[in-house]
Order: structure tokens, then C-alpha cells, then sequence
């Protein structure tokens, strides 16, 4: 534990903690709500380290400890990041730590804080086909209500979960809860969510989703049409008809104009549902957790019939869905009716393609956060500046040493992959609100410019000899966080 703070006065044998609005009144050898700060001594103190990420033989070096670094030039290795480094609420005062450091002859400057977050969410990607409920439809978890179901974008479902609605507009326990649930989500830990109307789920960032009890194994090879596109040569020759299962664009093989350009003829099939273009049918069935994203188990039923004029006895038939996890094979007898039977190699083999060519079923997190308000003035007196330098790609934002996506438009609305970030990247304080680490890496010259805080900067040398960091190895999947904007 490190870094004494002046603090205001409190009650008798207490201190006051402001690193939030809540203003925690800490005992001798106490931590507060947020457990982030503690009275050691008399004084306000973080209790987390800071994390620092080396590269190369930096990382090598974290192994060994930090104490032999006080007096290297480390800067081109080693990025502080806002993990641990606490907030300065009311953010008048400048950020925790504003370190100057040069890159490759340049002179620059990384500032560093972990922001209060009340607008901010988590948009949850999950990867799989079945369905998991109706665009609109509310997300609970415990019983409150902490999201809602948003678009499906092809062979992957979208939840936004959190936001100042849920953290603040609702009753104290719905508060409470979402903040726990984005919490444990910012954390990459398993979370159970309930649709109304729909799934019951089990989502951890990077691992596969569990849909009512069953893990998912993949993600569809495409739509129906898609599926039909893409593998209807390896079928020609081998059957006479497939309808690939979707919920929203089922494929019928001898219309499809895949089919047509095979010289396929025409099967004579007559599918439920509306028909779109040659070979596409919308609506064949209600979405479910059955084939191809719908609600039927026995593929047969989305069928009304055969045109006699077309069909014949004979006449064989794969059905299968989008990720070939549900496969049948008819062959239709002397009243056009289809009989299952065994299905030949060659069509398995097809079959098994496109579940070789499905990827795995995922759940990823993304954290969306505003980052406005006072936290700007922590690294400017001037915010506007930072804003508007940020957009003009003068300014590096990161999330932890993570890459953050910044939105077109008014403010800085970051978006970032948790799965990205260094763990336990995230805390929170009692308001309710989000703790999250955030970064602004720039030139120092871009620097002075904006009217940021210089006479606060510390070198990297000077804040390893504080003590009170730890060190871990940089992700090699991210970009160096430490780069200047543009150099990448």
C-alpha cells in the first residue's frame, strides 16, 4: 500500500475518504466500501498496486521485482496502465499519475486513471443459433432488470447489459445488482441471465455461452441460402434436393440459383413459409433452440408437399441446418412421401464440412463507457481540448494497456474487449457506479498544448522507486499501448 492523499477532515479516529461521492468514513486499519482505499496510519492509501506491462525483457525483469529499476530508462518496455491507479474525485485535482517518458527520441507523455463510470454498459456477443429471445425483451439477472435483447447480426445475438438507467432510474437493489453484474462481466466471470420470453443463459467473456443448461459447440456457417451457396457443388450428384434450416432465410437447393446454375432440376418441394427470392423462404418456422435457430425438432413438418408434376419417386432429400449439428436423409417412395433413410458417405462428408467450417460458439464482452464529465479535467484544465485532440487522433485512448475503439461524434464514448484487458480490471464504488481503467497516451508537446497538467508529471523511473506497482507480461494480441497515435 502507497501513496498518501490529503484528505478532509473526518470524524474522531476516521478518516474521509474522496475518491468517490460517497465519502466513506475509514477506522485505523480499515478499508472502505469500495475496499480500493484504506486508513493506514492516519492516511488515506491505495490498496492495490499499480499494474505496469513490460514487453520483451521487461517482462523478464517483472519476474526478478521492480526495486532494481529505479534508475534504468525503462520507457520504451514498460506502460503504466490505470489498473490500481485509483481516481482523484472531484476530478479538479490532476490524475493519480501523469508520467513522462520517451519513445524512440520522442518525448511523451502517458496519463493515467481509473474512472468513475455511471453511463456505461457491456454489449455481450454470443455466438450461436438458437434463439435466446425477442429483440426488446428484458434481461434479469437475480430477478432485477438489468438489460434488454438487441439485433441479431448474422449467427450472433446481442445483449446490452448495464447503463446508468439500471444503475440509477430503478430501486436501490436493482442498482446493487447490475452493478455486481457488470462488474463480474468486466471481470471475465460466469454470470446467469434470464430473458423474458426466451433463454436462460450462462455467459462468461471468451468461453461458450450456455443456452437452458447446454453449453453451444458453434456458430452457423451462414444463413440458409448461404450454406446452400457455398456447398451446393459438393452436393450436385449426390442429391436431388437439401433445405438447410434457418430461422430466417431457410435455402432450398434446385430453386436456389446455385442450383440453377448446376443445371439442377427443379424438385418440386413445396416449404411453409414465405417465399422470397428463387430457393429463399422467410418465416418456414417460429425461432426456438431447435434446427437451424427455430422451433421444430422434426424437419419434416416445415414440408406441405410435392408438386407431382416435378417430384418423383425416388427422388433423394438432405435436410440439415445451418450448422450441421442437425442433418436427415429421405428418399421419397411411390406416394411421394419421404422415408428416412441411411445417409451415404458423401453427403456425411458434406454435412460434416459445414460443421468444420462453423467456428466455435463464443460469448464476448465489450465495455461502453462515456468518458466525459470531470474525469477530463484530471488531465487538462482546458477538457474540451482533450476531447477534441482525441478526435483529431493526436491522443491514444487504451483500457488497461488494451486497445479501446473511440465513437465518432460528441464525447468520448470508448468501447474495448475485456477479454483484452489485464484481469480484474474493473471495481466499483457504492454510488452505484463502474471503476475502469483508462489511459491517454500522447506527445508532450500535444501535451502542453492542450494545457494539461506538466508541472504533476513524474518519470517511470521516479514511480518505480515509490514502489507500490507490480508488473505483467504485455498481451502480444494487443498493439504496444505504449506507441505513439499513428505509429502503429
Amino acid at each position: 500500500m502507497t501513496d498518501a492523499i490529503a484528505v478532509p477532515a473526518a470524524k474522531a479516529g476516521k478518516i474521509e475518504c474522496d475518491a468517490c461521492p460517497v465519502l466513506c468514513q475509514i477506522t485505523e486499519g480499515r478499508s472502505g466500501a469500495c475496499d480500493r482505499y484504506a486508513n493506514v496510519g492516519g492516511q488515506l492509501t491505495r490498496v492495490d498496486p499499480v499494474l505496469l506491462m513490460g514487453r520483451a525483457d521487461a517482462a523478464v525483469r517483472f519476474a526478478d521485482g521492480l526495486d532494481d529499476w529505479a534508475g534504468g530508462v525503462v520507457g520504451s518496455d514498460v506502460f503504466v496502465t490505470g489498473v490500481g491507479a485509483g481516481t482523484t474525485y472531484p476530478d479538479y485535482k490532476p490524475a493519480p499519475f501523469i508520467v513522462g517518458s520517451q519513445l524512440d527520441g520522442v518525448d511523451t507523455v502517458t496519463v493515467v486513471t481509473e474512472g468513475i463510470f455511471s453511463y456505461c454498459s457491456f454489449r455481450v456477443k454470443i455466438d450461436t443459433d438458437r434463439f435466446l429471445g425477442p429483440e426488446r425483451a428484458v434481461v434479469r439477472h437475480q430477478g432485477e432488470a438489468v438489460g434488454h435483447v438487441t439485433t441479431q447480426e448474422y449467427g450472433s445475438q446481442f445483449l446490452s447489459l448495464g447503463g446508468v438507467h439500471h444503475l440509477t432510474a430503478g430501486s436501490k437493489r436493482e442498482g446493487r445488482i447490475t452493478c455486481d453484474l457488470m462488474m463480474a462481466m468486466g471481470n471475465r466471470q460466469p454470470v446467469d441471465l434470464e430473458i423474458e420470453g426466451g433463454a436462460r443463459l450462462t455467459v462468461q467473456a471468451g468461453c461458450a455461452p450456455i443456452v437452458n443448461g447446454q453449453p453451444e459447440r458453434r456458430m452457423r456457417v451462414g444463413c440458409g441460402s448461404a450454406t446452400i451457396g457455398i456447398f451446393a457443388q459438393q452436393w450436385l450428384g449426390h442429391v436431388d434436393e437439401v433445405v438447410v434450416v434457418d430461422d430466417h432465410i431457410t435455402g432450398v437447393l434446385s430453386e436456389h440459383q446455385a442450383g440453377q446454375c448446376l443445371d439442377m432440376p427443379v424438385s418440386g418441394i413445396r416449404l411453409r413459409g414465405r417465399r422470397s427470392t428463387p430457393g429463399r423462404y422467410f418465416q418456414v418456422a417460429s425461432p426456438g433452440t431447435g434446427w437451424g435457430g427455430t422451433d421444430i425438432t422434426d424437419p419434416l413438418s416445415i414440408i406441405e408437399g410435392w408438386n407431382p408434376k416435378r417430384a418423383r419417386p425416388g427422388l433423394r432429400l438432405l435436410m440439415v441446418s445451418t450448422t450441421g449439428d442437425d442433418a436427415e436423409y429421405f428418399v421419397l417412395d411411390e406416394s411421394l412421401h419421404p422415408v428416412k433413410a441411411p445417409m451415404p458417405e458423401a453427403v456425411r462428408r458434406v454435412v460434416e464440412r459445414i460443421g468444420e467450417n462453423c467456428e466455435p460458439s463464443l460469448a464476448t464482452v465489450l465495455f461502453v463507457a462515456g468518458a466525459g464529465g470531470s474525469l477530463r479535467a484530471g488531465v487538462t484544465d482546458n477538457p474540451v481540448r482533450l476531447t477534441r485532440s482525441i478526435k483529431d487522433l493526436l491522443v491514444k485512448v487504451t483500457c488497461g494497456g488494451a486497445p479501446a475503439y473511440v465513437w465518432p461524434g460528441g464525447g468520448i464514448t470508448v468501447m474495448v474487449d475485456v477479454a483484452r484487458m489485464p484481469a480484474a480490471s474493473f471495481g466499483w464504488v457504492p454510488t452505484p457506479a463502474i471503476v475502469a481503467p483508462i489511459e491517454f497516451t500522447m506527445r508532450l508537446a500535444d501535451y502542453r498544448a492542450m494545457g494539461g497538467h506538466v508541472d504533476r508529471m513524474v518519470s517511470l523511473a521516479d514511480l518505480l522507486a515509490r514502489g507500490g506497482v507490480r508488473g505483467e507480461a504485455w498481451n502480444p494480441l494487443n498493439p504496444w499501448p505504449a506507441a505513439l497515435p499513428g505509429s502503429e
